[in-house]
């Protein structure tokens, strides 16, 4: 016999938007570097309000809600998760800054850390920057960055998509950081 029921809706115990607001984030901060597709944009607002992210952070040409496209994925989380909006990836990390995060690429690129690797610490705050579909992470932005974290890739492809990139690092922050 099965003894594993699904639950309904009203048995998830899932906070409102305004208890969502009041509690406690995961001190990190996501920024899309020039994001193109708006289901990519939605479905990292639900993904980062599923790990209650402090902010995200839309630069450059990623498109801003509301929107019919971003709400589609986002499922309201546009109005639970905290946003800002930059006319470039530059000034984001330049806030982002100045408000004592760490900046962290998430990218293929030379000197990087394997994911598995990087151990973050529960007192700093990190701004993680997921590129475009096509290009990536900006080389301007590369040359901005505190460091690089790389998600070790086994197959053929050499790369996921942003949102399956986005999802992997932020429960592996979310279990690392959490569960110390």
């Amino acid at each position: 016999m099965n003894e594993h029921r699904k639950l309904k809706m009203d048995e998830l115990n899932r906070a409102s938007v305004d208890e969502f607001k009041q509690q406690s984030k995961l001190p990190v901060a996501v920024v899309l570097d020039n994001v193109r597709s708006m289901y990519n944009i939605g479905s990292i607002f639900r993904t980062s309000d599923g790990f209650a992210v402090e902010l995200v952070c839309l630069c450059g040409i990623t498109a801003q809600p509301p929107h019919r496209e971003i709400e589609k994925t986002a499922l309201g989380a546009t109005q639970s998760v905290n946003w800002l909006y930059f006319d470039n990836t530059v000034k984001a990390i330049e806030h982002l800054r100045a408000e004592a995060y760490r900046i962290i690429a998430i990218e293929q690129a030379e000197n990087s850390i394997s994911l598995n690797d990087f151990a973050p610490k529960t007192a700093e705050k990190y701004a993680l920057i997921f590129g475009n579909e096509v290009n990536g992470v900006s080389d301007e932005v590369m040359g901005m960055i505190d460091s690089c974290i790389e998600i070790p890739q086994f197959g053929t492809k050499h790369s996921f998509n942003i949102v399956v990139s986005a999802g992997i690092v932020l429960w592996d922050f979310f279990s690392k950081i959490i569960t110390t």
